[in-house]
């Protein structure tokens, strides 16, 4: 059985120095020099990241509103538009050698998005796919549609965006826990999508520590990649993951 490593990360990470931290482990990875497949977890300081489909129109914040609020903005190489990240939000950043698992890029998104549905169930709210958008979406299940969208009937919670080199996976998923992102997300047109509700798990009625939200992320990546899942000691960005002093989560 395949097997997954969580790696939590101590406090709000700068985005620029765990860019160069992934960028860093996929390289070790394609190189051979890191069997292990991760998935970094943390929190970002205040981030616009535009992806390689970014529009500038959808940063709809003057540049003088951005410095004022101390939010950076950053172009990178994952697939999608632009999106936020910043404090209340749990991202994960999955290091995978695809090798391993399916060389098929569609089949690891839907993977990520049945790993938050299935974080999501654990923790006691309904998520589902919206035809068309990665991510992973709340509300009316039924009403997945471009009004129910505008009506914030269907509300987003998850935005993934990824990148792949020689099937090994870095950048991955965003999940809104508490209410801190809902004001900066005002700052964009939020994955490009006109007329989004972006939501979170506060925002919903769900609240959960971290480490609890942390785990149900691990028992969804063990579900939807049908492996084993260990959790390593917390680390500093730039730090070398213990993993030999992992504890079993799922497995």
């Amino acid at each position: 059985m395949n097997s997954i490593h969580l790696v939590p990360v101590e406090g709000r990470v700068p985005y620029a120095a765990c860019l160069e931290w992934q960028r860093d482990l996929a390289r070790a990875k394609i190189a051979g020099g890191l069997p292990e497949d991760l998935v970094l977890l943390l929190e970002h300081e205040p981030v616009l990241t535009l992806g390689r489909g970014a529009r500038e129109s959808n940063v709809v914040a003057p540049r003088e509103i951005l410095e004022v609020a101390g939010v950076q903005t950053v172009e990178v190489e994952r697939g999608g538009d632009v999106t936020y990240h910043g404090p209340g939000q749990l991202v994960g950043y999955p290091i995978l050698d695809l090798n391993r698992w399916k060389r098929d890029l569609h089949w690891y998104l839907r993977q990520l998005e049945q790993t938050l549905i299935d974080a999501l169930r654990g923790l006691g709210l309904q998520g589902f796919r919206f035809p068309d958008y990665t991510g992973v979406w709340v509300g009316d299940a039924n009403d997945r549609s471009a009004t129910g969208r505008a009506a914030g009937r269907v509300r987003k919670i998850a935005s993934i965006g990824v990148h792949v080199s020689r099937w090994v996976t870095w950048h991955g998923f965003a999940l809104n826990v508490t209410n801190e992102p809902l004001l900066n997300f005002g700052l964009i047109v939020p994955c490009g999508i006109d007329e989004v509700r972006m939501t979170t798990l506060e925002s919903e009625g769900v609240s959960h520590g971290w480490e609890t939200v942390r785990n149900a992320v691990g028992f969804g990546l063990g579900n939807a990649f049908e492996c084993s899942v260990h959790v390593t000691p917390s680390v500093r960005v730039g730090e070398h993951p213990i993993l030999d002093a992992a504890t079993a989560l799922v497995g």
